[in-house]
This record gives C-alpha cells, sequence and structure tokens, in this order.
C-alpha cells in the first residue's frame, strides 16, 4: 500500500467534493497556472497539456507526493469555452449554446513526484443544451452564478435543468474530476480505494 500523501492541484470545492467520495485523505493546493490556450492548440491538448502542467506546479512543493491534475475545456463549434468569469460573458456562452451540443474535455493526470511517473487521460462527455429563453438563462445566472466554470453552467446544481442529454463515460467528469480513470490511475501507483 501506497503511503505517500496525495494532493490534488486545484482549489475547486467541486473537485475537491468529488476526491472525497473515495474517502482518502488528500490536501488541496492552488496550481496557480495561466490556462489561456496556446496558438492552434485543440480543447483536448489544451485540457491534457494544463492537467499536467497543474500537477507538476504542485509537485515543486511536494516532492514526496502523489499530485492529480485535473483541467476541464468546453468546445463548441470549433469554439473553445473557457470560464466566463462574469455574467456578461455567462450569458453570451449561455445563448450561444442553447439548442446546440457542447464537448466538454475533462483531462486528468496523476503524478509520482517521487520518481516524475505521470499518467494522463482525458473523459469526452457530450452535452446536448435545451433552447433556452432569454429570461431562463438570466433566471438561472441569477440563482446559480457559475463565472467559474467552464461553459457556464453546473450539472450538479441547477444548470441541470438547461440540458437535455449527457453522454460519456464518466458522470463525474462533466463536474469536474473523472473518478472512474482516477481509481485506476491510483491503484497503478499501489493506493486501494477498497
Amino acid at each position: 500500500m501506497n503511503s505517500q500523501p496525495l494532493i490534488l492541484a486545484s482549489t475547486s470545492k467541486y473537485r475537491s467534493q468529488l476526491l472525497s467520495t473515495l474517502q482518502i485523505p488528500f490536501l488541496s493546493a492552488a496550481p496557480d497556472v495561466d490556462e489561456t490556450p496556446l496558438p492552434g492548440e485543440s480543447a483536448e491538448q489544451t485540457s491534457w497539456r494544463l492537467a499536467q502542467v497543474k500537477a507538476e506546479v504542485v509537485a515543486q512543493r511536494f516532492p514526496d507526493a502523489l499530485i492529480i491534475g485535473s483541467d476541464q475545456v468546453a468546445l463548441l463549434e470549433g469554439q473553445q469555452l473557457g470560464k466566463p468569469m462574469n455574467h456578461d460573458n455567462a450569458v453570451k456562452q449561455l445563448r450561444a449554446m442553447r439548442g446546440k451540443t457542447v464537448t466538454f474535455y475533462t483531462a486528468l493526470s496523476l503524478l509520482n513526484a517521487a520518481n516524475g511517473e505521470m499518467q494522463t487521460d482525458v473523459a469526452i462527455t457530450k452535452v446536448s443544451f435545451r433552447d433556452l429563453s432569454d429570461d431562463e438563462i438570466e433566471r438561472y445566472l441569477l440563482k446559480e452564478q457559475p463565472y467559474h466554470c467552464a461553459g457556464s453552467a453546473k450539472s450538479e446544481g441547477l444548470g441541470i435543468a438547461l440540458i437535455s442529454r449527457i453522454e460519456g463515460e464518466d458522470p463525474n467528469a462533466l463536474i469536474g474530476l473523472p473518478l472512474i480513470r482516477l481509481v485506476g490511475m491510483l491503484e497503478k501507483q499501489g493506493v486501494r480505494i477498497l
């Protein structure tokens, strides 16, 4: 059984809540990473790179730990959707997404900082949005204020009312941490969940 400390390279309360469901002790640490996509980088490549970079940055502070990095990028008709950060941007995102399907790329990295071994994978989730009215969008944003969520919606909250269909292998991936993949990665590092 691996006795290395486990560090979540994120300050997201949603990722922390998800990781807590595995009932293993962990700490959270802010990765402080610029999340701007690189020129010519696909949404999948952006999420993959940022998950790894987040883990590597936090590993500098925890050189003997297992570090979990995760990043999510939403893609609508070839355009990456980041975190809106404010109400006006969230309105624009949700108006653009209504009646359409958005692909969410949720990358997960597990870095063994002690030996440099890195595992990375991406979970893909397709989310179809209802044809929402401007009033519905405003009411949703005023109630939930999802300004730090890629795509301006939280499926684990009231945002589920915006959605007509979700397709993916892991429902946790859409919230921000693909737990099914994480369990397999942790087991490869000698961390048993059960």
